[in-house]
């Protein structure tokens, strides 16, 4: 079992939920998540809540019923502190069009507070982002990608699979 506390990003709840792990289907591996979550294994960042609450189905029901151990308010100050890091580096990097620093500059993009979270706090970054191929600087990206930016920041990223293993979950 691991030490390690999992930020989860809402792909690795929404896509589970919408393709291989539907609640009727897999109602174990649901029932795992909401444990490890409840015992704090797992850490909610509001945002993160947020985007899935915007949703109508049953994912948004699970989420609003749900007990969060560790639920994380992104204002916290060694969090802002790492996010302005963050946006300051996609600003500087040759590699991100201006189109990037945008994006990323909105506040409702879960994106560069979970890096500063888990870079604030030493979480895991549970993503099912993969990382920018050919990123240079002759053709910057519009589009920064959560294992690029986690790198630079020496925040651990692993997608859900990793996480469940450590995590013990099984399938029955």
């Amino acid at each position: 079992m691991s030490e390690a506390i999992f930020l989860i990003d809402s792909n690795s709840l929404i896509t589970p939920h919408l393709t291989y792990y539907p609640f009727d289907f897999a109602p174990g591996f649901w029932n795992q998540m909401e444990q490890a979550i409840k015992n704090g294994k797992i850490a909610i960042l509001d945002i993160v809540k947020s985007e899935i609450l915007q949703g109508n189905d049953s994912l948004k029901e699970w989420m609003n019923a749900l007990e969060i151990g560790l639920y994380v308010d992104h204002r916290q100050p060694n969090i802002l502190e790492k996010y302005s890091a963050i946006l300051q580096y996609i600003q500087r990097n040759p590699c991100y069009t201006p189109s990037a620093l945008t994006e990323w500059s909105k506040g409702s993009v879960a994106d560069p507070w979970l890096i500063a979270t888990a870079s604030a706090h030493n979480y895991t970054l549970v993503t099912f982002e993969v990382p920018n191929k050919g990123l240079n600087s002759r053709y910057p990206s519009k589009n920064a990608k959560i294992p690029d930016i986690a790198k630079v920041f020496e925040v651990e990223v692993a997608n859900l699979y990793h996480m469940i293993r450590e995590l013990g979950f099984k399938l029955h």
